[in-house]
């Protein structure tokens, strides 16, 4: 999961480096009265004393900037994360080459940042699981929404489209669906300094006209294989936890559908937990070509 340095930093979700500034003052040599009637030859041997210094320290100057950026240089290469995965016709995470592990999941929270975002993104970055965090333009009208997305971020997550308005875009005409997309693709861009790489249609509703978008976009778009945070009967911790974890449908690169809600967030560890004692491990997201 990627962690960035700078600004507000955990982890993390990002690595920026910065090379330290060295403020050097040249210092001025000046006579004293007492010395005014040095030879020429002194002054002369003293002048070139001086430049051979002024020669050293420059000389100095330049191997420290060469040693950081070579550094720089270092920490850029550190900071790539390798492409391991794909995304598959059925929305599964499946790996490129049989080097690469079958057995990962997909952590997904839709509808953020709407109350419980940031808490959620704090939870997955303690457990060191990678996750897409996919928002909605009308939760980010005001600075404090902003500063949410933004923290999330920071922690290393991945921001994904998830429209505007939440509409269902099977309702809209082709500029209405193209406004929900590319306006949001906008506001994270602003908020964030990134476009989303990945879109989700609210109700899993895609249209002929939102694919042919995304791909001009150079994104990708995916539903999921299950989720349960939506109906009655899991819209409290324990339950939910436990459904997610136990259900048949968990199987190599399942994409898991959840929400930016309290029991969600409240279930989260112990999802992660349970996947990972199942022999499951959620993936970094970075990692998806």
């Amino acid at each position: 999961m990627k962690k960035v340095v700078g600004g507000l930093t955990v982890a993390a979700l990002l690595v920026t480096a910065c090379g330290d500034e060295n403020g050097n003052e040249e210092e001025t040599v000046t006579e004293d009265d007492t010395y005014e009637e040095t030879t020429d030859n002194e002054e002369s041997e003293g002048a070139e004393g001086q430049g051979g210094d002024e020669d050293e320290d420059l000389a100095d100057d330049d191997q420290d900037l060469h040693d950081e950026t070579d550094e720089e240089e270092e920490l850029e290469e550190e900071s790539e994360t390798e492409v391991t995965h794909q995304m598959a016709s059925d929305h599964t995470v499946q790996p490129l080459d049989g080097n690469n592990s079958e057995q990962v999941v997909l952590l997904t929270i839709d509808d953020a940042p709407a109350d419980h975002g940031l808490e959620m993104a704090q939870t997955l970055a303690e457990l060191d699981a990678g996750a897409i965090f996919f928002v909605n333009g009308h939760f980010l009208q005001s600075e404090d929404a902003k500063d949410q997305l933004r923290g999330i971020h920071e922690l290393g997550f991945e921001i994904g489209n998830h429209t505007m308005n939440h509409p269902n875009m099977s309702h809209l005409t082709e500029e209405e669906q193209y406004a929900e997309i590319i306006e949001l693709n906008d506001l994270v861009e602003e908020i964030i300094g990134e476009r989303p790489r990945f879109y989700r249609a609210p109700f899993g509703v895609n249209t002929d006209y939102s694919k042919q978008l995304i791909e001009e976009e150079g994104m990708q778009w995916m539903n999921w294989t299950y989720g349960y945070d939506y109906e009655a009967d899991y819209m409290e911790a324990d339950p939910l936890a436990e459904i997610m974890v136990e259900t048949e449908l968990l199987r190599n690169g399942a994409n898991l559908l959840m929400h930016d809600r309290s029991f969600t967030s409240e279930a989260l560890e112990d999802i992660v937990n349970g996947l990972r004692e199942k022999g499951y491990e959620p993936i970094d997201p970075e990692k998806i070509e």
